[in-house]
């Protein structure tokens, strides 16, 4: 989520998969300040968070096909250069979970010619427009008051809980899946503002459906950290020069990914649902024809 106005298997094997998702730590756990190794980042100009999701080996040995889903941040600043690397990947959709005052600021996505363009918001829990109050409001004590203490990641892992409670939030995402696990369904692309928490979250649940480990899943969530880190800087820099924060430091907790957030997501999952098999099959609709199609189309 940006933070300026422009920059700031069979059945049972599936069920098997997802049976494993531990419980959540009793306290957070360090995030990971590495990249995987099979990590495959997609260089642009305009986006710092745009990759490749294969690679990754799943619980039986095999690995995740590279080439048809990609994640990334918003697409509204590639440059033209940038739009020759991403013909390259072939993509044939490219889904945009942002609400509307987050493509109002950043701008819409620039795409090639022949990808097609889905809107699918996803709720941020109020934050994108929380943020631009605050920091607008260029008072310090206003900013300390929303965001100190702690109030910033407590608001982030209210974020993540949405994406469990929230019906139309789950819908998002279900429809999302289903589609990458369509047969025939060319390489595809699906993003949000800063390609972390929404597309975090979609990427990890993915992931986990297909046979990847909860390790490597997880550090695929938290390579966010790593790719975004120069630029989140710059942004917090840019907002101590522009006078608009004294303490830009108030703004990391909703720059970063942490496991914390992770785990507060996973809570409502077995609060709510049990544990992720009837998660994604009574509250996104995932059927077990959708999830067996998710592992024979990405897996191999």
């Amino acid at each position: 989520m940006s933070l300026s106005r422009r920059a700031l298997l069979s059945t049972a094997g599936a069920a098997a998969v997802v049976a494993t998702v531990a419980p959540p730590a009793a306290a957070a756990r360090p995030r990971s300040p590495r990249t995987p190794r099979t990590l495959r980042q997609i260089p642009l100009q305009g986006a710092v968070n745009v990759r490749d999701l294969g690679g990754y080996r799943t619980l039986d040995g095999e690995r995740v096909r590279y080439g048809l889903v990609h994640r990334a941040d918003h697409l509204g600043k590639l440059t033209d250069a940038d739009l020759t690397t991403l013909a390259g990947l072939r993509l044939t959709r490219a889904v945009d979970f942002r609400i509307p005052l987050e493509v109002a600021s950043d701008g819409a996505d620039r795409l090639p010619a022949g990808v097609t363009a889905v809107s699918r918001p996803i709720t941020d829990n109020g934050l994108y427009a929380q943020l631009h109050a605050v920091i607008g409001s260029r008072d310090p004590v206003r900013q300390e008051e929303a965001l100190g203490g702690g109030r910033g990641a407590a608001f982030m892992t209210g974020v993540y809980r949405t994406f469990v409670t929230d019906a139309a939030n789950r819908d998002a995402f279900g429809r999302t899946l289903r589609e990458l696990a369509a047969r025939g369904a060319g390489p595809a692309l699906y993003h949000c503002t800063s390609g972390k928490d929404r597309t975090g979250w979609t990427s990890w649940l993915l992931l986990r459906l297909v046979g990847v480990p909860e390790r490597l899943a997880a550090e695929d969530y938290l390579a966010s950290n790593a790719l975004r880190a120069a630029h989140d800087a710059r942004v917090r820099e840019g907002l101590r020069q522009a006078g608009m924060m004294v303490n830009p430091e108030l703004i990391v907790p909703l720059q970063e990914v942490r496991q914390e957030y992770l785990d507060a997501a996973l809570s409502e999952v077995r609060s709510g649902y049990g544990g992720l098999y009837r998660y994604v099959t009574a509250g996104l609709g995932l059927d077990p024809r959708t999830l067996a199609g998710l592992r024979e189309r990405l897996v191999g």
